[in-house]
Order: structure tokens, then sequence, then C-alpha cells
């Protein structure tokens, strides 16, 4: 699920924009009456409408003659403000999206605007930036690795990987480690995860290791300060974490314990993780210690190996 603030976030601004757009018809409204004395007497007629028909219904009446002087009223306010020089619609509700009035919701269903709305906050928020608008899984191009026939078919398996895991991370759990030189995919095919997990109503956080340790720094440090809002909260709690450029942080005994932190919780909560690293296996198994690369190389964690030569180039 879009994280609570994600929701809260685009449901204000939806909110915002139908009021805005009552609040504009409204003065509207307004205006034309303060011009017109019959579109004033015309607007108090049909402010009696719904008791008229109210009273009908009761009585027993046809409410069909209510309908058609109520069409003839509508009908010449319309030309009264088109002599006026105003569109016939002028003192209309102008919603930005018709299907839904700006509710979000058609019937008890999600409005494509409020959907969209939730991607594009949700990308926002991930940490990934412009990445999600250059790179998906329809523009990875699986050729540039065609000059080389073992990491040609390594990387089609890292694809098949990946779209497999976008597909079944909630479900499964399942976490990966992408390990290979700079310029090999990596980012490119992580990126595409996190746009197809947000699009999926996922949460997702897209950081380098060492900004997250930086923010449990800033936990540790200033979380005694009543304004203070934790930061690292949310590399724990996320649907998908993608961890950058695991091995260039500055390593220090708080680190490797932050670390640890993350990959056990997320662990122990069934959370999915990806993990990218320019580094090898052997010297990602030379940086850190056994309780962190026994997860990352044991059964925890699906390792893809990228290669090649850097794309980036």
């Amino acid at each position: 699920m879009y994280s609570y603030e994600t929701v809260r976030l685009v449901k204000d601004r939806i909110e915002k924009r139908r009021l805005d757009a009552i609040e504009t018809a409204e003065e509207h409204a307004a205006e034309v009456r303060a011009i017109s004395p019959e579109i004033r007497k015309i607007d108090n007629e049909l402010s009696k409408t719904g008791l008229a028909i109210f009273r009908a219904a009761l009585d027993g009446e046809d409410i069909e003659p209510i309908k058609e002087r109520n069409q003839k009223l509508i009908a010449r306010r319309s030309e009264i403000l088109r002599e006026l020089g105003y569109p016939a619609d002028y003192s209309d509700i102008h919603y930005t999206c018709k299907a839904c009035g700006d509710t979000g919701y058609v019937g008890t269903k999600m409005c494509s605007c409020l959907h969209r709305e939730l991607v594009t906050e949700a990308v926002r928020a991930s940490g990934m930036g412009r990445l999600i608008e250059r790179q998906s899984f329809d523009n990875f191009d699986i050729e540039r690795y065609r000059g080389d026939a073992d990491v040609y078919a390594k990387m089609q398996i890292n694809l098949r990987r990946a779209k497999e895991f976008v597909k079944n991370f909630r479900k499964t759990g399942e976490n990966l480690l992408f390990v290979g030189p700079t310029g090999t995919g990596k980012t490119h095919l992580s990126t595409a995860i996190a746009k197809e997990a947000i699009e999926r109503g996922a949460d997702v956080v897209y950081d380098s290791a060492q900004n997250m340790i930086s923010a449990f720094e800033a936990d540790k440090f200033r979380g005694g300060s009543p304004s203070y809002e934790p930061k690292g909260d949310r590399y724990l709690e996320c649907d998908l974490l993608i961890i950058d450029d695991l091995g260039a942080e500055f390593r220090t005994a708080f680190s490797t314990a932050c670390l640890y932190n993350i990959l056990n919780t997320r662990q122990n909560n069934a959370l999915s993780t990806v993990i990218s690293s320019n580094y090898t296996l052997a010297e990602i198994g030379e940086k850190y210690e056994g309780r962190i690369s026994s997860r990352l190389f044991g059964t925890d964690y699906t390792l893809c190996l990228f290669g090649g030569k850097d794309q980036r180039i």
C-alpha cells in the first residue's frame, strides 16, 4: 500500500481542487447575479427545486412539469449570460476531473485521476526523481549485451528475475542482490522494479546506503527534540526498499549495526529489499562481517551478476 503520508497529501490536494472549483463557481454566480436582476430571480427559483420535488413526491404528484420548468429557466439563464458576454457555463462548477468531480472516486471505485496522483507522489517520495521518467522495463535494451555471449546470457536471466520479482515480491518476501561494475544496468533494472511496484500500489523507498546511515545517525543524536521527525523508520517499514551503492558508505561500527538492523528487521517482517553494489562478491565479503555477508550470500537474497562494458560511456 502507498504510505499514509502519500495518500494524505494526494487526497488533500484533490479535495483542495474540488473546493477551489466550487468557490470559483460561487464567485462567478455572485458576480452575474449582481449584474442581472433576471439571473438573480432565476437562481432564486432554481434554489426551490429540491423542496418542490420533495413536496410533489409526498403528494403523489407528477414531478415532470417541475423538471421541464427548470430546464427552461436554465436555458434562459444561459441565454442571458451569452447576451452579457459570458460563456453559458460561466458560473457552473468546473472540476479538474469530470469523471469523479474531484472526489477521487467514481462510485466505490478509485478514479484514474487519484491513481495517477498517487503514483506521481509515490515516485517523488521514493527518492528516484527523474530516473523513473527515463528508465523502465520497456526501454531496457538487452541487445546492448549481445557482443559477449556470457554477459548476454546473465543479463537475460537478470531481466527475467527482475520482472518476476516485481510481480510477486509482496507474496514471497523475496530479495535481490545486484552485483557488478558501474554502468552495467543495475540502476536501470532497480528503477524499472521501483516504477512497476509503485504503479501496483507499493510504498517504495530508494536511497544510497550512506544516506540511510546518515538518517539513523540523525535519529540517534536528534531524536530527543520534540520537533524532530524520525527519518530512519521509512527504511524499515516500506513495502520495498532499494539500497543503492552498497559498500561505498563510510564503514564504522555504527554503520555496520545500522545496515544489519535494516536487513534483519525487513527480513523478519517479510519486506523485500533490492541491493546493488559496484563491489565484487569477494570485496563485499571482506568489507562486511559474517552477520551481514551471511544474509547477502545465503538463502535470503537471490544473486544477480552484472557484467560487460560501462553502458554510460
